[in-house]
């Protein structure tokens, strides 16, 4: 007889915990809006009082820290260890698109995009906390970049540019049509990929690789 394998269903945030505080708010920052969202429509939609709500954040800011910081996490783990070294420069660039892809893809990352660019002016720190959350794989991705260039791997003379530009290819035809809400069919993933791998590599890609 077949074992059949039973994954377990991790248990709902404990009504009031932060956590489950945090969730709530995710929900209605990606709705309406940080800059309108009030401690109150909060507690309410964590269904806790408000007494409760402070005893937990002092104020919805450090809520949107805390939200952001679980997000960089999850970012931070879109490149598995050692994704540098799995095969041919084709191959890793490849690996890293899918991945960058697969994280924007959910309906939820679109949002964040969306509230941070909509309260960026009234309030520059969640520009600078949403930019801090991406850093760190950008700047692996530049690390990567640059250790290819001093093998002759690749010529990039500025590495963060050439990281900045690959991912550019993959976000304008598949993350910021959806960002901006256009009504329009976005080519499939796996072309988006390609094309934007084969024209990376045209610019980057050494004419007489070094012996």
């Amino acid at each position: 007889m077949q074992q059949v394998t039973i994954t377990e269903i991790p248990p709902a945030p404990r009504k009031g915990s932060r956590e489950a505080v945090v969730n709530a708010a995710e929900r209605l920052f990606l709705k309406r809006g940080f800059a309108g969202v009030s401690m109150d429509d909060l507690a309410e939609e964590a269904g806790v009082a408000r007494r409760t709500l402070y005893n937990q954040f002092a104020n919805k800011e450090e809520i949107l820290r805390e939200m952001l910081s679980r997000t960089s996490t999850q970012l931070g783990n879109i490149l598995p260890p050692g994704i540098e070294t799995q095969g041919d420069v084709e191959d890793v660039l490849r690996l890293i698109a899918k991945a960058v892809l697969a994280f924007q893809a959910p309906p939820d990352y679109v949002g964040l995009v969306r509230m941070t660019v909509a309260d960026a002016r009234q309030f520059p720190w969640i520009a600078a906390a949403f930019e801090s959350i991406r850093k760190p794989y950008r700047d692996r991705f530049e690390r990567y970049l640059s250790h290819l260039t001093s093998l002759g791997v690749l010529e990039c003379p500025h590495p963060l540019l050439a990281a900045q530009q690959f991912l550019g290819l993959l976000n304008e035809p598949t993350l910021w049509p959806r960002v901006l809400d256009q009504d329009s069919v976005p080519p499939a993933s796996d072309t988006v990929i390609e094309e934007a791998i084969h024209m990376f590599l045209l610019r980057y890609r050494p004419t007489h690789p070094r012996r």
